[in-house]
């Protein structure tokens, strides 16, 4: 039956609720004679026989004027009955014109009662229908059980929207209200939230529904968590309000601006201008779909370069900078030239370097997540060291002006393989400085975290609050310094117009932010309270999870003792030892063994002897491994 019913075209429909209309005619003109009371019904209907085609034929015409077999069953509600009461009283006159041209005689009262039962049996049998097909469909395909959490306004209007769909069957509301528990309510029983497990092993519950979107989110977000952990999927339902557009139908919290948690003014704007330094340049930007990446992109068009590459080795990411890029061009003449590869391609940078006559490389390629490479150092190092070696070489032998590497405040005496990635590429910059002989000035930007960067604390600290938390955090204790996108680029910019060769700039970001602190400020921000001993009955909880391998309690910018100022009193230049020429080869020579032989005891080994403050890698291979 439920592939038949399911095989039926909507014309096929249309044509059956038409016929449903034109044969239920002479069931009510039988019926109105039983309500008059005729004794001779058969006869009464002989003497007839010709007005009844008639009439059939009438209510036919009319329940097609009226459009009443284009409505669906499921949609047959007070619109619909009014309609069928049009045709009825419609029905009732056609009757009554053909009783009197044919002279019948027949009483008022019977075209009356026709129009009554007419009414009364077409509306029975569109509800009767509806019952039956709902009934096949329940029976011939899956059919998803639900409970209603929250037996309130919105629930009730969401239980009532379910009973005209055939694919969802609710078995019962749940609500925290006591005093709602047990009743009935639209044929469903409430029960309390106790009840749940039971109802779902004994109701074969396959979704629950959250019909309560005055609850806070965190409210919604930790229900939803225990919810799943029953095994069903949990789906929350927006309130009226949010349906009709009087209230957005987005998330609760509110927007994060990185910058209000710096604890001081932010830089960027206090940054002089990089003046001509990039102006109708060529300049080559390494990592260009990056945070760090897209952000010295979007401000080098504010300074008139000539022509900006892209280097990228993501697809997806060279793709979105490189339509944003040309969205933001509007009138300048700046050159935009997407280049898919990586920066450990020898043969590619030559060719990029020449073809383009690069004069400035801003080199923001890296792999920077400290977890993810301190589970892949051999990849980790290969990448931010040799690539850095092979970039900067080829920038050395194509002549370029300017060469400015992105560096991290974690390679100062570096406590994980990320850190000591990105200090093995100072050093290697380093050395072709003092080599460089002044044709290719060789510098470096050294910078703390930065706020707002893909897989940096905020976004991820914004995502556990808009779950209803915990918001994890790996020690009591942590600080870090912060900077923003904005200033981190242009500090980048500034400092690149500076440099005299060999440079390692850092920028004074102030004292370094507790990231405890943070995330209660975060918290306070999306407008919920922190749940700790001090307040059991907040909304989200900070949980601490210990540290991750190769995190420091608190970071630093400078190896050495001294500092030395620069034209602008926020960007200080470090004084800092370098290795030697004879050194730095034996440590890329040794390195590059390593990786080759994807011997990881040996990397750290090279770390250890090379790094400051790296003894410590060596000793790790000394532990047991379990």
């Amino acid at each position: 039956m439920y592939r038949w019913v399911s095989s039926l075209s909507r014309r096929y429909k249309r044509a059956m609720l038409l016929g449903i209309d034109v044969l239920l005619i002479p069931v009510a003109l039988l019926g109105a004679m039983l309500l008059q009371g005729s004794a001779d019904l058969v006869g009464t209907i002989l003497g007839h026989w010709l007005a009844l085609p008639l009439l059939m034929a009438i209510g036919g015409l009319l329940s097609s004027v009226l459009g009443l077999p284009l409505i669906q069953l499921k949609s047959y509600e007070s619109h619909a009955i009014a309609l069928t009461g049009v045709h009825a009283v419609l029905l009732g006159l056609g009757a009554a014109v053909l009783d009197d041209m044919a002279r019948f005689g027949t009483p008022l009262a019977s075209f009356i009662n026709f129009a009554l039962v007419y009414f009364l049996i077409s509306v029975t049998a569109r509800m009767g229908m509806l019952q039956l097909l709902l009934g096949i469909y329940r029976r011939g395909q899956d059919q998803s059980r639900v409970l209603i959490y929250g037996a309130g306004a919105t629930g009730r209007q969401l239980a009532a929207a379910l009973r005209t769909d055939e694919t969802v069957f609710p078995i019962a509301f749940i609500d925290d209200n006591t005093n709602t528990q047990g009743t009935i309510i639209q044929g469903l029983t409430v029960y309390g939230p106790m009840a749940i497990p039971a109802l779902i092993k004994t109701h074969s519950i396959d979704r629950v529904l959250l019909a309560m979107p005055s609850a806070p989110r965190p409210r919604q977000a930790q229900l939803s968590r225990k919810l799943e952990d029953m095994g069903v999927e949990v789906q929350a339902v927006p309130s009226f309000a949010q349906l009709t557009g009087r209230m957005p139908l987005v998330d609760q919290l509110q927007p994060v601006v990185p910058g209000r948690f710096l604890g001081r003014e932010a830089l960027d704007a206090a940054l002089p201008d990089s003046g001509t330094t990039y102006a109708g340049r060529s300049i080559l930007i390494t990592g260009a779909g990056g945070s760090i990446g897209s952000e010295l992109c979007r401000q080098l068009l504010g300074r008139a370069p000539a022509k900006v590459v892209l280097f990228e080795i993501s697809e997806l990411a060279l793709y979105t900078i490189d339509m944003e890029l040309r969205a933001l061009l509007r009138k300048q003449k700046i050159e935009i030239i997407p280049v898919l590869g990586s920066i450990t391609d020898a043969a590619l940078l030559a060719r990029v370097m020449a073809q383009h006559k690069i004069q400035v490389v801003l080199h923001a390629a890296a792999y920077k997540h400290v977890p993810l490479v301190e589970k892949n150092p051999i990849v980790g190092m290969s990448n931010n060291v040799l690539g850095t070696q092979t970039l900067a070489m080829a920038a050395g032998a194509a002549g370029v002006e300017r060469f400015i590497l992105i560096s991290s405040d974690k390679a100062v005496r570096p406590q994980n393989m990320m850190g000591a990635s990105k200090r093995m590429a100072e050093l290697v910059v380093q050395d072709l400085a003092s080599r460089s002989k002044g044709r290719t000035v060789f510098t470096m930007v050294r910078f703390g975290n930065v706020m707002g960067s893909s897989g940096s604390v905020i976004p991820l600290f914004q995502d556990q609050i808009a779950k209803g938390g915990p918001v994890t955090l790996t020690h009591r204790e942590v600080t870090r310094f912060f900077m923003t996108i904005p200033e981190a680029a242009k500090l980048v910019l500034v400092a690149g117009s500076f440099a005299s060769g060999g440079d390692v700039f850092v920028l004074d970001m102030g004292d370094p932010i507790p990231i405890y602190d943070l995330a209660r400020q975060m918290i306070s921000a999306a407008g919920y309270a922190v749940r700790d001993d001090a307040n059991p009955d907040g909304d989200i909880e900070i949980k601490i999870t210990g540290l991750r391998p190769g995190e420091k309690i608190h970071e630093e910018l400078l190896i050495g003792e001294g500092q030395l100022t620069t034209p602008h009193p926020k960007i200080l230049q470090a004084n800092e030892a370098a290795l030697s020429q004879i050194e730095v080869a034996s440590a890329l020579k040794s390195l590059r063994r390593a990786i080759e032989a994807a011997d990881e005891p040996a990397l750290r080994a090279v770390v250890a002897r090379w790094v400051e403050g790296g003894a410590h890698f060596a000793l790790q291979d000394a532990k047991p491994k379990a």
